[in-house]
């Protein structure tokens, strides 16, 4: 299924003002090498992988800058790349070129613990920012499945979000600014050239334009972040329900009741299957269609108050519960959802998991309708799904399993990812709310944004007229 066709190797003349910016050691182009970088988490780049003519490592902006005003000079398409954790081929060399790998441009610069911010580069994982922002007392809330992998840098190129979304917001609502480096080579900060200010609107909004644009755009060297207080505590509310439907009914009684949970988490029957063989000891409810986990934050007083709340609204949708606001207990009661990823690929022996239709976002009250169509496409190809996800907002990941040696399930498996990104648009939501566009959603830009897309167009023309940055992403031109 590898279908990587080595382009042709760059002229001599490139490389060798690349090995002059980069260094011999941190400039790479053989063959294994460009393998390394032809792929990223995407089921599409495991069947399609594509390589790279070169790839280099830079350690600083100024690095990265001369790397670009080269790639422009000779229109050679350049991908920025973190840790390859996205699920998109948002990173991936599809037209060859050169790979920016910005992996090691890790450095946490400043903790300004008084300001609540703090200044970093790209390649820092989310996972240790957090843990250097821990003795401080604070915290950089966005928190996707992939912390302990992903990098800040991925993180605003794609917009990320994760289980807390539904309090806390996206990573666009904790960036105050950063340096970027444009396709030109010139570099320019945003958010005020010497600013430390908790908000501003002064100016075009020229960071938000490029959180999510997935390096279209511009190349991020340094970011300014917003921070907030760890919570004292945590309480979480996990309970079954007999039918999805009632599921809904619950989490819309949760918000009419005034309560703002920090997480709503939902797994249907066939993950709270997949969990139980994984881990046993958990003893999940077997005999319902969905089991909703709802955390609560703050200080411990309200969070008992908040988890005693939530039991009475839930209790009467529900026919098992279980809460505890003990941090060993809902370490517990919430490892069910952190397993349910790895855990849905044992619902088919020698089974794969497929990340594709991965994180579709729906209203919430057509939440059910859509759990329950996505199961009736997966039965109509005859392929076996779990799905989960972020209920709180509306946003949820599908995990097929198919055997990759059985053809027809693999050609299914596509047709199926298909129909539920078409379900996602007719059920009046998005295709992507949390793992981007790249070459995997492209084909449903036109559909789901209509005429403002030529506008994203316009803008990519108009900042990057030789397309070099990340070309063939998001439907913006070829």
């Amino acid at each position: 299924m590898n279908e990587t066709m080595a382009p042709p190797p760059l002229n001599e003349n490139v490389l060798s003002r690349l090995r002059s910016i980069f260094g011999e050691d941190r400039l790479l182009t053989n063959s294994t090498d460009m393998m390394t970088y032809s792929y990223d988490a995407s089921f599409e780049t495991q069947l399609r992988p594509k390589n790279p003519q070169a790839a280099v490592i830079a350690l600083s902006t100024e690095e990265v800058s001369e790397c670009v005003k080269l790639a422009n000079e000779f229109k050679i398409p350049v991908y920025p790349r973190g840790a390859a954790t996205g699920q998109t081929g948002g990173a991936v060399p599809v037209k060859g070129g050169i790979m920016l790998d910005l992996s090691k441009m890790n450095r946490i610069l400043e903790i300004d613990h008084r300001n609540m911010q703090a200044v970093i580069e790209p390649g820092v994982i989310q996972n240790d920012l957090n843990e250097a922002l821990k003795p401080y007392g604070l915290r950089f809330p966005p928190d996707p499945g992939s912390a302990n992998m992903c990098t800040v840098g991925g993180m605003v190129s794609n917009n990320s979000s994760g289980l807390r979304a539904v309090k806390y917001g996206v990573t666009r609502h904790y960036v105050l600014g950063m340096e970027v480096v444009l396709p030109t080579g010139d570099i320019i900060v945003t958010g005020g050239a010497k600013s430390k200010a908790l908000k501003s609107v002064s100016g075009y909004d020229l960071a938000h334009l490029m959180i999510g644009s997935e390096g279209t755009l511009g190349i991020v060297t340094r970011l300014r972040l917003k921070l907030l207080p760890l919570p004292v505590t945590r309480g979480i509310v996990l309970c079954s329900f007999e039918r999805l439907e009632e599921a809904g009914e619950a989490v819309n009684a949760v918000f009419s009741s005034g309560l703002q949970p920090s997480a709503i988490e939902i797994m249907d029957f066939n993950c709270t299957k997949a969990v139980n063989m994984m881990k046993p000891e958990l003893s999940l409810p077997l005999n319902n269609e969905a089991i909703l986990v709802f955390e609560v934050d703050g200080a411990r007083e309200e969070v008992t108050s908040q988890v005693n709340r939530l039991k009475a609204v839930v209790e009467k949708f529900t026919n098992y519960i279980k809460f505890s606001d003990e941090p060993e207990e809902c370490e517990k009661l919430w490892q069910a959802r952190k397993l349910v990823g790895a855990a849905v690929g044992l619902l088919k022996p020698g089974g794969f998991r497929v990340y594709g239709g991965e994180d579709i976002c729906v209203p919430i009250s057509k939440l059910p309708e859509t759990l329950r169509e996505i199961h009736n496409i997966a039965d109509r190809y005859g392929i076996i799904c779990g799905i989960y996800g972020h209920v709180g907002d509306g946003n949820m990941h599908t995990g097929p399993v198919v055997n990759m040696n059985n053809q027809l399930e693999m050609e299914n498996v596509q047709k199926m990812i298909d129909d539920i990104h078409e379900l996602a648009i007719r059920m009046e939501g998005t295709t992507t709310a949390e793992h981007g566009v790249g070459i995997v959603r492209a084909k449903y830009m036109d559909v789901e944004h209509g005429a403002a897309m030529e506008v994203m167009r316009a803008i990519k023309k108009t900042l990057d007229p030789n397309n070099i940055l990340n070309p063939g992403k998001m439907a913006l031109p070829n």
